[in-house]
């Protein structure tokens, strides 16, 4: 699979057990790389990449915690030589947009098979970019049908979860608690989503979120 001399250190990131290990232990057979960590709890695998700092990431999308596009975010800034591939079985315009955004290096479709992760680990490794067919051919036709991600697919999982929050009535103290971030992470992510639905108030915000049916009726005061 590589023929490099130096050997490439990589953390692995899934929080399916099953996968983790047959990801892990197909690496191991190949010389050109060593696995020092792995992790398939967000905020722990945040935490684990930024103390081994290694060669490559291997990260999927969506994990108990923490979010692989909010891990990405922040590990982007303090890991400037590491490269990440996203292997996730989610594989939405708005998704691979977001990954590519925050810094990933390629992104394989989990249905792409056991070849296109190799063939993804190996390019990325060595400095390219690459994505599985899957992937690919999305990228092609949001570019072919100039139609980028709008309305709530244009949100991240965490913008979702704020603006369900923010419509059910919620103060930002009290979402901040919540969910266990600061209050100014709450007033950014608010100002995200807002931005990207073009919504500029909480009234329009809880119209919306009923319309769309991320809360119902029996949730308003």
């Amino acid at each position: 699979m590589s023929t490099a001399t130096s050997t490439k250190r990589i953390v692995i990131v899934e929080d399916h057990t099953a996968i983790r290990e047959m990801l892990a232990e197909i690496l191991r057979g190949d010389p050109a790389y060593k696995i020092v960590g792995e992790s398939g709890e967000g905020h722990q695998a945040c935490e684990l990449c930024l103390e081994l700092k290694p060669d490559l990431i291997v990260l999927d999308a969506r994990l108990p915690g923490m979010s692989g596009v909010d891990i990405l975010r922040r590990i982007s800034k303090q890991l400037k030589s590491t490269r990440v591939m996203v292997f996730s079985a989610y594989e939405t315009p708005s998704l691979v947009r977001e990954m590519l955004e925050a810094g990933a290096h390629g992104f394989v479709e989990k249905t792409a098979g056991l070849g296109e992760f190799k063939k993804g680990i190996e390019t990325i490794s060595h400095g390219g970019s690459y994505f599985g067919p899957g992937v690919a051919a999305l990228l092609r036709s949001v570019v072919a049908n100039q139609s980028p991600a709008s309305g709530l697919e244009a949100l991240t999982d965490r913008e979702r979860e704020i603006l369900k929050l923010v419509a059910e009535s919620h103060s930002t103290k009290e979402i901040a608690l919540k969910l266990a971030i600061s209050v100014k992470t709450v007033d950014n992510h608010r100002t995200n989503l807002m931005r990207k639905l073009d919504l500029h108030d909480v009234a329009s915000l809880t119209r919306y979120a009923l319309e769309i049916g991320l809360i119902d009726h029996r949730t308003q005061p």
